[in-house]
């Protein structure tokens, strides 16, 4: 299958560092990416890691700090100093909004990105409606049917099927990214994700 399956949350740091360079990456080999956001609170938790905010403040200040920082830079994706103000949020109806516009064949790549962005560049709030009406704007979709379609049944199992399938494929956190069905977790295995677009690495994941 021509296609790029993409684990993340619309309010992840790294999803947003790499967003681009990943959607470049895919155009270019002419992939479709099947975005398939998961609730981190859970899915952390459910691979036997600690949740971020758990972490010891040295890990923290290194891998939400110094990292995000250089990983900024070098991607040339502009971020706001320190953690944006309402991140722990509950992003569930953002990532609703990413299950539905996909479901509707409206461009989830671009509305990801600007969530991503609006979050870490300009310190959006991804659960406040006004905010994510003028993302939406931004792109070019109108907001008011994703947020009807984000809160029925079927777009809720979905991202509770994402999650728990997440888990099951021992998706460590976000973004992780699958190119037919080899796993790269991290967009500083972006790299990686090119080559094997274009040459597949030997062996297998999970390793048997």
């Amino acid at each position: 299958m021509a296609v790029i399956e993409y684990f993340y949350s619309a309010h992840s740091a790294f999803a947003y560092l790499g967003s681009q360079r990943f959607m470049d990456i895919a155009k270019a080999a002419g992939r479709t990416i099947v975005h398939r956001p998961y609730d981190l609170r859970i899915g952390i938790p459910g691979v036997g890691s600690s949740d971020t905010r758990n972490r010891p403040p040295n890990h923290r200040a290194y891998y939400f700090g110094r990292e995000i920082d250089r990983w900024a830079e070098y991607r040339n994706a502009p971020v706001m100093n320190g953690i944006p103000t309402h991140h722990h949020n509950d992003p569930a109806l953002a990532n609703g909004m990413l299950i539905a516009a996909q479901d509707q064949k409206l461009d989830a790549d671009a509305l990801a990105h600007r969530m991503l962005e609006a979050h870490w560049r300009d310190d959006a709030d991804l659960a406040d409606r006004p905010t994510l009406t003028a993302i939406c704007k931004d792109v070019g979709i109108a907001a008011d049917p994703l947020f009807q379609s984000a809160e029925v049944p079927a777009v809720i199992a979905v991202y509770k099927a994402n999650t728990e399938e997440a888990i099951a494929r021992s998706v460590f956190g976000s973004p992780t990214y699958f190119v037919d069905g080899d796993m790269f977790y991290g967009q500083d295995r972006l790299e990686l994700v090119e080559r094997a677009l274009k040459q597949p690495f030997k062996g297998e994941w999970p390793r048997k």
